[in-house]
């Protein structure tokens, strides 16, 4: 039977070299794409952030494809919402998975959430989850801090694992009365965090109750801590004659230096025998450069015991050329970077200065490259060669120098009276009582940029406690040491609300840090002068008739927005108020206690200002000056003229209206002097940060 021929079909298992070329064309086309696809993906992923708005933040947890992003919206969400309360629950449900440190944070936020909600056994098996899973990571050390409340052991290795965990410190407190364990407490608290809450009393006592009983290195240990808290006698009474290494001796001397008369004569002993004996250390450095921050006669007297070495130095060498022994030049040519010469240039142009012989304080000025100085001193530097410019003449260069200024610090004391020279207005201060008064707005999120990404993760997605704890438990408690990472844990602090300690170090690091651009030196200028109390401080401002950026410069100033602080002569508070001036500004008694409230506290701040401010015809200076030394004190000042004892000053005695820069610099109390630049500095940043002008760039 005759059949047609049919085109013969290639077999599966042999391919033919078309569909072979297809299917590979196909599995790459596809894989191009995939690959194409998920690059498009990661450019169009968002980023939240704490200023990423509500609905954004919903939208993407519901709808992104992305787990990883779903995962940190829902961190963020948590954030937003009580602890424990229902949505937060329900927002970190299921979003433990993975073996990345975010399901570690994610674990440790639904247990805290489930405790908060009463629901034990849920929270407890979280807990123990955490702990097996990620044994390691800064989040298991709440674990064990929570297991260890039915079972001792748990906190036993918390304070093994992870020492200088903030968890481990306040388990350290609850270690028990016995006398074993409350020496125990002590010596974990003394090497880890004597500045830990209630550590202090702890110390002291183990130091009184049981000095004779313990070891050589407990009472050292003991001792160290006790000196870093700034308790340099009890310290000495604890060793009770022992001699300490170079650490120890040098926070004796600095606990010690800033005592009594007896106290820094002591500490000007134990610093000399510091410098001696260990004379190449960096200890030994810093005990010569203390030493040379001493003032008389005596001065000379301990520098000359110093070894050579250390006499060779720029801190000596600087103190010896302020003193005449030295010529000055020679000191800031050798070491242009160091503060000591930096300090040494600015005592010397101050003196010229206010013996108003302009063409020498320029030239002393001079000396020093502006690039060369830490950005608030080179901004000093210019400001002041701008004036000594304007006072000879020369209108054009001072004008130009202090646009450098603003370029280089857009905020701060010397920023506002370079613009007010420019042709800004001056600050108006008053306004009617009981007049609304605009409310300061909150900066922008600014990112960590700390180098570590899983640092500035966690403070990306507003975990700042989980990111301070972190760091801490990275660096095993050590103090921070160089400029950048004294900005880093300042930063840090501040975000957990520890500004006593955080702004110290951000000003700190201002001194040090390398000059940046002028957005850069912005951004810092944001972190230094934070918003904070903002709605006791408006409310306050508004019923006195004032600017709210007043009352927050001011408390910023005083005790550095912390509502406990008290200072050493008894004033309390935000506004650190002296018991007796907030009774008569209340018109009655106050408890102390009372005046650390800061509804309380701010409202008698504000009060206490506008008196001021009326008295002295709404004149920020005097009454900046006044809140610090006392009106009386001003009074005596204005009166007697300040500067009329300057040997001959080519135009007589200073005048406040004529020349406030020159009178502020004659205020003859340093720390008045001090406290009136940066008051006013901060109202000046805080009013450029409120515009949304705060850059200036």
């Amino acid at each position: 039977m005759f059949r047609p021929l049919l085109p013969q079909r290639p077999s599966p298992q042999t391919p033919s070299a078309q569909g072979l070329r297809l299917l590979l064309g196909t599995c790459l086309g596809t894989a191009l794409a995939l690959l194409a696809g998920r690059a498009l993906l990661l450019q169009l992923t968002p980023t939240p952030t704490p200023d990423t708005p509500l609905s954004s933040l919903r939208a993407w947890r519901l709808l992104s494809p992305d787990p990883a992003l779903r995962r940190e919206v829902s961190l963020l969400l948590a954030s937003r919402e009580p602890t424990g309360s229902a949505r937060q629950r329900q927002g970190l449900w299921g979003q433990g998975w993975g073996r990345d440190p975010l399901a570690a944070l994610v674990l440790k936020r639904a247990a805290q959430a489930a405790e908060a909600a009463g629901e034990a056994d849920q929270a407890h098996g979280l807990w123990q989850s955490l702990w097996q899973r990620f044994p390691g990571s800064p989040a298991s050390a709440d674990a064990l801090y929570s297991l260890g409340r039915q079972q001792p052991r748990w906190r036993q290795l918390l304070l093994q694992r992870f020492p200088a965990h903030p968890a481990a410190l306040a388990a350290a407190l609850e270690l028990g009365r016995s006398p074993a364990s409350r020496l125990a407490a002590s010596l974990q608290l003394a090497r880890w965090g004597p500045r830990w809450p209630g550590a202090e009393v702890l110390l002291v006592q183990a130091c009184r109750g049981r000095a004779g009983a313990l070891q050589p290195q407990q009472r050292r240990q003991l001792a160290l801590g006790l000196a870093q808290l700034g308790r340099g006698q009890t310290a000495l009474d604890c060793l009770r004659g022992l001699s300490g290494d170079a650490a120890l001796e040098l926070a004796l001397g600095q606990a010690l230096f800033k005592g009594d008369l007896s106290q820094q004569g002591l500490a000007d002993r134990r610093l000399l025998a510091l410098a001696q004996r260990w004379p190449t250390t960096a200890a030994a450095r810093e005990a010569s450069a203390l030493l040379s921050q001493r003032e008389g006669a005596e001065t000379r007297a301990w520098l000359v015991q110093l070894p050579a070495s250390l006499q060779d130095s720029a801190a000596v060498q600087a103190r010896l050329a302020l003193d005449g022994q030295r010529p000055w030049q020679g000191v800031l040519k050798r070491w242009p970077r160091d503060p000591a010469s930096w300090e040494l240039q600015w005592q010397l142009a101050r003196q010229a200065l206010l013996q108003q012989r302009w063409s020498q304080a320029a030239l002393i000025l001079q000396a020093l490259a502006p690039d060369q100085l830490a950005p608030p001193l080179a901004a000093r530097q210019l400001f002041w060669l701008g004036y000594c410019q304007w006072r000879l003449g020369d209108g054009v260069r001072a004008q130009r120098l202090w646009r450098q200024v603003l370029a280089l610090a857009p905020g701060g004391y010397y920023s506002w009276r370079a613009r007010l020279h420019l042709g800004e207005k001056e600050l108006d201060l008053l306004r009617p009582p009981g007049a609304p008064a605009a409310p300061l707005a909150q900066p922008p999120w600014q990112p960590l940029a700390s180098g570590d990404a899983g640092l500035d993760r966690l403070w990306r997605l507003n975990q700042p406690l989980e990111a301070w704890e972190s760091w801490r438990f990275w660096r095993g408690g050590r103090p921070p040491q160089v400029a950048s990472d004294l900005r880093l844990e300042g930063r840090l602090r501040t975000g957990v609300g520890d500004d006593w300690i955080g702004l110290g170090q951000l000003e700190q690091a201002s001194l040090r840090l390398p000059q940046g651009s002028c957005q850069q030196q912005a951004d810092l200028e944001g972190q230094l002068n934070p918003l904070r109390y903002g709605e006791f401080f408006g409310e306050a401002a508004a019923a006195a008739g004032l600017d709210p950026a007043l009352l927050q410069a001011v408390a910023r100033q005083e005790s550095r927005f912390t509502a406990g602080v008290e200072s050493p002569v008894g004033a309390l508070g935000l506004m650190q108020l002296m018991p007796d001036t907030a009774n008569e500004l209340a018109g009655r008694r106050l408890e102390a206690a009372s005046l650390k409230d800061p509804a309380l506290n701010s409202r008698l701040g504000a009060r206490y200002l506008r008196q001021l401010l009326e008295q002295w015809q709404g004149n920020p200076v005097l009454a900046v000056a006044s809140y610090n030394a006392g009106p009386g004190a001003v009074a005596h000042w204005l009166k007697a003229g300040l500067g009329s004892d300057s040997p001959k000053p080519a135009s007589g005695a200073i005048s406040l209206e004529r020349d406030p820069e020159l009178w502020i610099e004659a205020i003859p109390y340093p720390e008045t002097r001090l406290y009136t630049k940066k008051v006013l500095g901060n109202l000046w940043s805080y009013r450029r940060l409120n515009q949304g002008a705060g850059s200036g760039c």
